[in-house]
């Protein structure tokens, strides 16, 4: 599908001024003098509209390429924290970038908490996305909430707690 059928002027003109106007912030009419300077009689009106109609397309197509991918390994610790002057339990799990991918808040350390915090990580990635290797501190809390995890089929069988 040609998405430039009934325009007046080149796929690769019109392009280009969408991506100096998305990528350098100019104005119509700075961008209508360029483009008067390349020989290409344009008007402001026309580029605005250009922009309005392209960029979307542009941003959706590459939308792709510019997910974040979360590491297929990720670090899953806990530690103490002092939320509103009580002292809270923090659950986070990292992923080999250092992006964090979920936090939990609990008020005690146990495996229930444990059980719950990787049960809402696990939940939100998508398929492509779910680690194969999860990396923990020596909490016995976690082996025992992912074996209960993958009994009940929330966590994939092949996934390795180390």
């Amino acid at each position: 599908m040609n998405d430039f059928k009934w325009r007046h002027y080149q796929g690769a003109i019109i392009l280009g001024c969408v991506k100096w106007y998305c990528k350098y912030r100019i104005s119509y009419r700075d961008l209508k003098e360029m483009m008067i300077e390349r020989g290409v009689e344009v008007d402001h009106i026309i580029l605005y509209r250009w922009v309005q109609h392209y960029a979307p397309l542009i941003l959706k197509r590459l939308s792709y390429y510019w997910r974040p991918s979360l590491g297929r390994s990720w670090r899953v610790d806990e530690t103490y924290i002092k939320v509103k002057g009580q002292w809270k339990h923090l659950y986070r799990a990292v992923d080999k970038h250092g992006r964090t991918i979920d936090f939990y808040l609990p008020s005690r350390r146990n495996i229930n908490a444990a059980k719950c915090f990787l049960s809402t990580a696990l939940r939100k990635p998508k398929d492509w996305e779910i680690p194969s290797i999860i990396n923990t501190d020596k909490a016995a809390s976690y082996h025992v909430a992912t074996k209960e995890l993958k009994e009940e089929g929330t966590c994939p069988h092949e996934e390795k707690v180390r």
